[in-house]
């Protein structure tokens, strides 16, 4: 059992206390509230294995990267730590990121050191499916150590990637057609699959059982909803086409980037779907990125819609997520919202709300506890808890 008290706390749960306290016990938030309505405060004291002071400092929960590729390629290593995209196959959806992430990649330090406590991290968008993504902590003894859930949801890819992958050497998808027609194939499978898994279960002995299919076993976490499309749509065209197959099929779908998102922002409302946005600190490397704004988080928010913000890592490095959500506050997002947008809106579109994104009883004790704002350029992060366990404290000159 540890106490935090004096600090500002953004709980992220619709309450800021500007005086306030956190009593951390056994890796769990046990309680939060304002300082002067600290229970038993002396004898918190005592028990207590450690007190934080953090007057004058702003303490929040640990940020959440809704959408990256962390420890999928590797920090300064090249091909050999390249597993982000097993571009031999346009359908990959029995792929689990966990068993290429190499979990003692230096970016997951940094991300930790700069008040990310958790990525949502797995493949790439070669693939029309590429396979399953899954919410790790940034600290663990090994990837097994580090899981939140897994897998979180199955990435698919719309648009430019699958085509320049496959295109180029005359396999299908050469179009945005015939990504659209082999995702829809393959779902179709799943629930072709599915029925007769179904009907295996109810014959009697002696029929011949269906063949097990490990592509298909993976499928049905998105058709029986345990787990949604993450669907990679940069433009308009493409995020009305993952819509349109969501809809075919009753399935759950994000859109991940979202970079046209204003476009068709009254039809991302109708169906009451969320957008991971980002990475929108780049150059426009490629014509999908031709409308790419840093006002989108802002202008799809204010619009209604649910917004995470995402790095895309290493495209934008893990570290400076909280630089993308301060940029969208400079281009018109409120600050709030920005905050949720990489706190509990992105806990929430990921589906692990249960245990991370704010700062409640109950919820896994990761803390960040900041000298200042944390969308003030010059702000560090002065102490990082995960589970409860101090991870990283910074030196003090």
């Amino acid at each position: 059992m540890f106490l935090i008290k004096n600090g500002k706390i953004y709980t992220m749960a619709g309450n800021v206390y500007e005086n306030g306290y956190i009593l951390v016990d056994g890796g769990k938030i046990a309680r939060v509230g304002e300082e002067k309505d600290c229970p038993d405060e002396k004898d918190f004291d005592c028990k207590c294995s450690m007190v934080i002071d953090a007057g004058g400092k702003y303490v929040l929960p640990g940020f959440i990267d809704a959408h990256c590729h962390v420890g999928m390629w590797e920090d300064s290593t090249g091909f050999e730590g390249a597993d982000g995209n097993e571009s031999t196959d346009p359908v990959t959806p029995q792929l689990r990121a966990i068993d290429g992430i190499y979990h003692l990649d230096r970016t997951f330090v940094e991300a930790r050191e700069n008040g990310v406590t958790t990525v949502v991290t797995g493949p790439g968008s070669a693939n029309v499916i590429g396979g399953q993504f899954a919410a790790l902590k940034t600290y663990g003894k090994s990837v097994d150590d580090m899981i939140i859930k897994e897998p979180v949801a199955i990435k698919a890819a719309f648009g430019e990637n699958p085509k320049r992958t496959y295109g180029g050497n005359k396999k299908m998808p050469l179009t945005r057609m015939a990504t659209a027609a082999l995702l829809r194939e393959n779902l179709k499978k799943a629930l072709e699959y599915k029925k007769t898994m179904e009907s295996d279960n109810k014959e009697s002995e002696g029929k011949e059982k269906t063949k097990f299919d490990m592509k298909m076993d993976a499928l049905l976490k998105v058709l029986n909803k345990e787990v949604p499309l993450k669907a990679h749509a940069h433009r308009a065209d493409d995020i009305l086409t993952a819509i349109r197959i969501a809809k075919e099929f009753d399935i759950n779908i994000t859109i991940e980037h979202c970079t046209e998102g204003k476009y068709v922002k009254d039809i991302l409302i109708k169906e009451g779907i969320p957008a991971i946005i980002g990475p929108f600190l780049t150059d426009r490397s490629k014509v999908e990125l031709k409308n790419l704004s840093v006002k989108t988080p802002g202008i799809l928010s204010k619009a209604g819609i649910k917004v995470a913000i995402m790095t895309d890592h290493p495209v934008i490095p893990v570290q400076n997520l909280w630089l993308c959500a301060a940029m969208a506050v400079r281009e018109g997002m409120e600050e709030e919202e920005a905050l949720k947008a990489i706190t509990i809106n992105a806990a929430e579109i990921t589906g692990i709300a249960d245990r991370v994104g704010s700062l409640e009883p109950g919820k896994d004790a990761d803390i960040v506890i900041f000298n200042g704002h944390p969308f003030d350029i010059k702000t560090r992060v002065v102490t990082t808890i995960i589970n409860g366990e101090v991870i990283y404290k910074e030196v003090e000159n």
